[in-house]
């Protein structure tokens, strides 16, 4: 299967199965999605008028049916604004991962009121963030589905993570920094 099948398979899911949703009602439901030619737009409530790059609510996610992809795929829900990220930048961010295997969520940095500043290239993340991150700009929400190989492998990171677990998660660029020469 190709990358462009690939992204066109998650996309599908992000607005037809509920794969990444734009928070929540209160209610607990679903917020609306619409769709442009650049994918999934955030629902009106998520979006701060002074600054759209500022997304105000955690992401819901879920893990599609059929088999995880062999290869790291990246699918950019939001664009963002301003320099994409290269290697050796900095980005701080917001996220939320789950496994695909168990459909759980096993960390959140959204609960926790926190975010996490990633210098991508520095080995101080797993290499899919490391890799899937290059790119994304401020105030981007980008949807990750990191192999084992690129996540924690046979080893896996008990006891939230197996073996040999393939990762899902939705990362927002809340800043990035280009490294100081």
């Amino acid at each position: 299967m190709t990358r462009r099948a690939i992204t066109a398979l998650l996309l599908a899911g992000c607005l037809g199965t509920g794969l990444v949703a734009c928070g929540s009602d209160d209610d607990g439901t679903s917020g609306d999605t619409s769709t442009t030619v650049s994918g999934p737009q955030r629902a009106a409530k998520d979006v701060n008028v002074e600054d759209p790059t500022n997304i105000k609510e955690k992401p819901s996610i879920a893990v599609p049916d059929g088999k995880p992809p062999k290869k790291l795929e990246t699918v950019d829900l939001v664009e963002g604004t301003g320099p994409a990220a290269k290697t050796d930048d900095t980005v701080k961010v917001k996220y939320v991962g789950l496994g695909w295997w168990t459909g759980q969520e096993f960390d959140d940095s959204w609960d926790r009121g926190d975010t996490l500043d990633v210098e991508l290239g520095a080995g101080s993340v797993i290499p899919g963030w490391d890799q899937g991150l290059v790119g994304i700009k401020k105030g981007g929400r980008r949807l990750l589905v990191i192999p084992p190989n690129l996540a924690y492998g046979e080893q896996g990171q008990p006891p939230t993570i197996g073996a040999n677990e393939t990762l899902v998660f939705v990362i927002d660029a809340v800043s990035v920094t280009p490294k100081k020469s």
